[in-house]
């Protein structure tokens, strides 16, 4: 007889994923699989109708099909939100004011954040990090001192409800850890 399998840690979880073209490709794709692997539904939000194109570390990569427009999207639909890196959408996305909405929703809201790489530059304009500690894409550390945030040079760190990471070569701890914050597993600040 099949032992039963354990249920999923995300099901039921509805989590948003925000980027625009030039997105680092590898940091929206295997967070998604991970996330939907423990059952959570993850839509990707844009600020266009269509596709996204990524961006595959030295060149364009594939384009991903998008689930809602940025300015129809409300963190009340969603239980977690995910800001994944790459140069070109998180600078497209720091200046928009509906990406700036949405990320001071979900913060306002309590709802859990992850993001990697370059995605704090949009946290930095949501003005949400003041006095949390974080990692990023070396090149963020004096943006985000300078935004209020305390800088740490580490794979993974989680600290009042926001989980980020520094690099693409972090996404296994990441994608690991992300599950667990959103699932309700971690509750307070720890660095990886």
């Amino acid at each position: 007889m099949a032992e039963p399998r354990a249920m999923a840690k995300l099901a039921n979880k509805k989590v948003a994923i925000v980027v625009t073209d030039g997105f680092e490709q590898v940091e929206l794709t295997e967070p998604k699989k991970a996330l939907e692997a423990e059952g959570a539904l993850c839509d990707v939000v844009a600020p266009k109708a269509g596709t996204v194109k990524g961006w595959n570390r030295t060149d364009w990569g594939m384009e991903i099909a998008v689930d809602v427009v940025l300015a129809e999207a409300e963190a009340s639909a969603y239980d977690a939100l995910v800001l994944p890196g790459g140069v070109m959408s998180s600078d497209s996305l720091r200046i928009l004011p509906e990406a700036r909405r949405l990320v001071r929703s979900f913060f306002t809201a309590g709802k859990p954040v992850a993001s990697s790489c370059h995605g704090p530059w949009t946290l930095i304009d949501a003005g949400v990090i003041e006095g949390v500690t974080m990692t990023s894409w070396p090149t963020l550390e004096q943006d985000l001192v300078n935004a209020g945030a305390r800088w740490k040079n580490a794979p993974v760190v989680f600290d009042q409800g926001l989980l980020t990471s520094r690099t693409p070569s972090d996404l296994v701890a990441f994608d690991a850890k992300m599950i667990e914050v959103f699932s309700g597993q971690t509750a307070e600040e720890h660095t990886f």
